[in-house]
């Protein structure tokens, strides 16, 4: 259960986490603590309409679906049928239940539910690198030299996590991390930048899970108490540790070391939930429910996260998982086997589990109350088989890194259905029309989040810093 601890790292003093590994690591029985650094003192963000847009704080929740690796957006959601074949590929379109719009003939749930999507097709930036690429999307900000994540504008979910956002003692905001389940034990297989709360400090990082959900022996195991720990015990060493916490207040100063103390109270509030608990137990789900969204790691990570925000998580994200061929072609990064993987092991998946999202949104009545995204760090390059500089390079039958443009697709509360906004050239190489910053991308979700994206917050170093430099798009957006 240890290789599952996300640490607190450097933040803390040598001589506080000394004390805390001797006094108060194993007070619990579990390091569950560690994983829920996200929630402590909230400074004020305003949250007040000032852009007269429509569809201001109608979301309640928010699922993010990261499709890791970078989509092909000429292969997905703006093909180019009347383009030469080298660039328009091997797919075909299909009509969709919106007239005028169609999108790849291999998302056969999702045309005919297109009516719910806003889809985006004019998104551009100029970072070719996985791990910083995924900066501009999911804080939108721009990512600043360097690898210190501690020195990065903060994610989303995190400025929900700071402004005090969700309910009980779930944590507000839930990474679900691109792992490779195909090991003997799921690993940690990549990170980027942009995924941590940044500057704000880790006490708002997202908890993050790296867990294969599709497994036959599905726990998290986070949340399970040693055998040896009876209810009294348990509050004999809650008490030990309030006292070890007094005892050694004057030890630290910093912000991060002071909340420790909360994340070990939010940690018994959990173990103590059972309800909060049960979210996680994806076999109360009913068989046709798991079908529906498909019996692999990303269909059943994305119903753990419709679980999730039922039980009060603010905002899950959902990384593609590593489960391509070793090597040769893994998650959305389609360097080799462009069509081949796309055709049987992405885009049905992707598909899947999406269709499955709406339509059980739908049918609980949250859908309304719930934004969804699609997107993944930048598209492909317009020709098959095209290298670019700063990319990893193209076979013959594959595509290479290309932010130039690319497609994003939101849906739910806040977003107008049916609706295509921009429009790339003819080789779905660059905007042709409206181009879109990933910033203008997270601007919406603030919006539609009842967060004024223009609004400034202090960083550590008490400096104000606007939450984002986008502007939300207002012909997606409805009332």
């Amino acid at each position: 259960m240890i290789r599952h601890c996300q640490q607190f790292g450097d933040s803390l003093r040598v001589n506080r986490r000394e004390l805390l590994r001797v006094g108060g690591l194993s007070l619990l029985g579990t390091t569950l603590p560690h994983l829920l650094e996200a929630r402590g003192d909230s400074s004020d963000i305003s949250s007040d309409r000032t852009t007269g847009l429509p569809g201001f704080g109608k979301a309640k929740r928010c699922i993010f679906l990261f499709m890791w690796g970078g989509p092909a957006q000429q292969d997905t959601w703006d093909m180019k049928p009347d383009a030469p074949a080298e660039f328009r590929g091997e797919f075909k379109p299909i009509n969709t239940n919106v007239p005028g719009i169609q999108i790849c003939e291999h998302f056969h749930h999702l045309s005919s539910r297109t009516d719910k999507l806003a889809i985006i097709r004019s998104v551009t930036h100029g970072d070719v690198n996985h791990t910083t690429a995924t900066h501009d999307l999911l804080t939108g900000s721009p990512h600043r030299p360097g690898n210190d994540h501690r020195r990065s504008h903060p994610n989303i979910s995190t400025i929900m996590a700071h402004l005090g956002r969700g309910r009980g003692p779930l944590p507000p905001a839930i990474n679900m991390m691109p792992i490779d389940p195909k090991s003997d034990a799921p690993r940690f297989v990549e990170e980027s930048m942009g995924q941590s709360a940044g500057w704000l400090g880790p006490i708002y990082d997202p908890m993050k899970m790296f867990d294969n959900a599709s497994a036959d022996d599905f726990r998290f195991g986070y949340f399970k108490l040693h055998e040896s720990l009876t209810p009294s015990r348990m509050m004999d060493r809650r008490a030990l540790l309030s006292s070890i916490d007094h005892q050694a207040s004057y030890l630290e100063s910093q912000l991060d070391a002071r909340a420790l103390g909360s994340h070990y109270e939010r940690a018994y509030d959990l173990l103590t939930s059972p309800q909060s608990l049960n979210a996680f137990r994806l076999e109360d789900e009913p068989d046709r429910v798991r079908d529906r969204y498909g019996r692999n790691p990303h269909g059943q990570a994305v119903l753990l996260s419709r679980r999730l925000i039922e039980s009060g998580v603010p905002m899950t994200t959902v990384f593609w998982q590593n489960d391509g061929i070793k090597n040769v072609s893994v998650y959305w990064d389609t360097h080799n086997r462009n069509f081949i993987d796309l055709r049987e092991r992405l885009i049905p998946v992707s598909d899947l589990a999406f269709s499955a999202l709406l339509d059980d949104l739908q049918m609980r009545g949250l859908l309304d109350e719930t934004l969804v995204i699609w997107s993944g760090e930048f598209g492909r390059t317009p020709r098959v088989g095209q290298s670019v500089v700063g990319g990893a390079g193209a076979g013959r039958d594959g595509r290479d890194h290309w932010p130039g443009v690319f497609s994003v697709v939101l849906a739910g509360a806040g977003i107008k259905g049916g609706t295509v906004y921009g429009a790339s050239d003819k080789y779905a190489a660059r905007p042709a029309q409206h181009p879109v910053k990933p910033a203008d991308v997270v601007a919406t979700i603030y919006h539609c989040l009842g967060i004024n994206p223009e609004a400034t917050i202090r960083d550590r170093l008490d400096r104000p810093v606007r939450l984002c430099e986008g502007t939300p798009i207002a012909e997606i957006l409805t009332s």
